[in-house]
């Protein structure tokens, strides 16, 4: 027979204790160094989007 100790472990299937909650994980997925490039990408087109759609953009309009 196997110790009890061995029966009680986190049990079958169960997946381990996360270190934090969702949004902890999105901050940890969206600062990494692997997705740097995607991040820094999007960050431009929206900066971009955001100009074409303000009242700034007539500055692009010839005179």
């Amino acid at each position: 027979m196997p110790p009890k100790g061995a029966i009680r472990g986190t049990g079958v299937g169960r997946p381990a204790q996360q270190k934090g909650g969702y949004a902890r994980q999105i901050i940890d997925e969206v600062t990494s160094q692997e997705n740097r490039s995607v991040v820094t990408a999007v960050t431009f087109f929206a900066a971009g989007v955001a100009f074409l759609h303000s009242s700034w953009s007539e500055i692009l309009l010839p005179p």
